[in-house]
């Protein structure tokens, strides 16, 4: 059980006491404080139905702190400028006045915001980046436990989670407690798995091959991108596989561990938590790179390669594979490059079977609740607790979920049958943004939330066929090897931190030098027996009783 010390812990009574002093005439609205006929607060409101409109009958404004994003800054200077905010500011008649950190810096300045007495009213962050996570947040009173709150005025997150176990179990903390209206992704194979590995279409049509799909077929593929010049220019400059914001070492390369039954990290193996990579078939990974390294399979440059390296590399014809997302890995390239060389065509190609049969994904596709979400302060004036909460939960409405989903109905899109059609406003902006910069300006899916995302804005954004078959084929990867969301206690989590921070450090140290052939693969017994020492096993132990904890819910 996590401590509570310190938190804003709101009992039934409380919230009664909260609707009754909301119900008076000098509050922005009555709604949250239902009232009886002879015009009285009753003792105990019924929870909301729906989230009323307006949500207040005088004007209410909140502070609210949360991350820039470069897409909506091409054409925005924050996020109260986008359409959906400016329409939910008119349909609330709640005004949110936005503060962001400089591009970049979320990290830092989170980290001084939270450590001030003058906090926002609401935050948007990557919990998971929280020193201690939520539950340190919450034991020292820097955001509030919202359960209550939910059951009483968010009937529409509500209903998500009653409705969906998974759900229930990943938005709460191991006691419970509910902390941020998050990121939500029901459809979560489909939303989840646009990413993955890509590789250039046109050139294994032009040497009559067929996409890879065990380690062996890729060395071969790799090998004939390598020699056979698909690239039609005479040299021998092609770069079988490659990759972008190069970490410094080869743990790019991990994409590769599922076609061993690995991943680069800790993952499930025989029903318990594991860390792949002191497993023997780590050993098979690391020789196999190996090879592919000395034969010039692998950019030699993958290791530094940022996004102009990168850029430069794939609209060059230099690149021959490379893991990345629909959107930036293929839509971008596609608008790049078709315009002078029309053939030019990418396909998404699923990871190597593994020994037993499967594919596997390197990370789970099944969360359905990210790490991201909007937490209400201690900050925050209690009166202001109910709408603050309506407004939050307005999101998750049915007309919430569309604006923050597609924008604006006639402008940003238009309801085609089941489905939905973006306009030229933003898959052909008379102004030059590209459409992710573009929807940008009117909605929240295209970055993150808090919404439940529908993956019908996907479908309307994958304009090519090459998009759409490749979150096809990487939905079908399994995540049998992947944790689920697991949560760490604050002791925990130091522990976890101190011994993987040496980890880390000599896991992407050594499989660089066995992968580029500084040491040999001997080292791999050597390696295994440091990391061991330095303290692996007391690290998946606790992996193993967060599990644990997270089955029980």
């Amino acid at each position: 059980m996590v401590k509570k010390s310190g938190a804003i812990l709101l009992s039934a009574v409380m919230l009664a006491a909260l609707a009754a002093c909301s119900g008076n005439a000098d509050s922005p609205s009555a709604t949250p404080g239902a009232e009886t006929n002879a015009g009285q607060p009753s003792a105990a409101p019924q929870p909301l139905s729906e989230i009323p409109l307006p949500i207040v009958k005088e004007p209410l404004e909140i502070k609210y702190w949360r991350a820039n994003d470069a897409k909506l800054t091409a054409s925005l200077e924050n996020f109260g400028q986008m359409a959906g905010y400016k329409k939910k500011e008119e349909l609330t008649g709640i005004k949110a006045t936005f503060t962001h950190p400089p591009l970049g810096q979320q990290k830092d300045q989170f980290n001084l915001l939270i450590s001030t007495n003058e906090l926002p009213d609401i935050i948007y962050y990557n919990w998971a980046d929280a020193v201690g996570g939520p539950e340190k947040m919450i034991e020292d009173g820097r955001i509030i436990r919202l359960n209550e709150l939910i059951d009483q005025y968010a009937p529409n997150l509500k209903k998500i989670i009653e409705s969906d176990p998974d759900v229930k179990k990943q938005i709460t903390l191991d006691d419970g407690t509910i902390y941020m209206f998050p990121l939500l992704k029901l459809d979560a194979v489909k939303l989840n798995a646009t990413s993955g590995l890509i590789m250039r279409k046109d050139w294994l049509d032009k040497l009559g091959l067929q996409p890879p799909t065990t380690i062996d077929e890729w060395h071969a593929v790799l090998k004939a991108f390598k020699e056979k010049d698909p690239n039609g220019n005479g040299k021998p400059d092609e770069l079988p596989f490659t990759g972008n914001w190069g970490p410094g070492n080869l743990t790019k390369l991990h994409d590769f561990t599922t076609a061993f039954g690995l991943i680069g990290g800790f993952q499930m193996l025989d029903g318990k938590v594991a860390y792949g990579p002191i497993q023997p078939q780590y050993r098979d990974f690391l020789e196999t790179m190996s090879v592919w390294y000395k034969e010039g399979l692998v950019d030699p440059e993958i290791m530094t390669n940022d996004g102009k390296a990168f850029d430069y590399k794939v609209t060059n014809n230099l690149a021959g594979s490379y893991a990345g997302g629909v959107f930036s890995g293929m839509g971008k390239y596609f608008n790049l490059m078709r315009k002078d060389n029309p053939d030019f065509n990418l396909t998404g190609v699923l990871g190597p079977v593994a020994p037993d049969g499967k594919v596997y994904a390197a990370f789970n596709l099944e969360n359905k609740v990210l790490s991201y979400g909007e937490a209400i302060t201690s900050s925050a004036a209690k009166e202001k607790l109910p709408y603050l909460v309506q407004w939050m939960d307005f999101n998750y409405s049915p007309i919430g979920h569309e604006l923050f989903n597609y924008g604006i109905e006639g402008e940003s899109y238009v309801k085609e049958g089941d489905g939905i059609k973006f306009t030229e406003t933003v898959t052909n902006n008379p102004s030059g943004l590209t459409y992710d910069q573009a929807l940008a300006s009117y909605a929240l899916s295209i970055m993150d939330g808090p919404i439940n995302q529908d993956p019908k804005y996907l479908d309307a954004l994958l304009f090519d066929d090459g998009q759409r078959e490749a979150n096809k084929q990487w939905m079908k990867a399994s995540s049998e090897l992947t944790l689920p969301p697991l949560r760490l206690t604050t002791d925990e989590a130091s522990q976890v931190s101190s011994i993987m921070s040496q980890v880390n450090t000599y896991l992407n140290e050594t499989m660089t030098a066995i992968i580029s052939g500084q040491k040999p693969i001997s080292e791999f017994d050597k390696m295994v027996e440091t990391i061991k020492g330095m303290g692996i096993d007391e690290a998946v132990r606790l992996h193993q009783v967060a599990l644990d904890r997270y089955n029980a819910k």
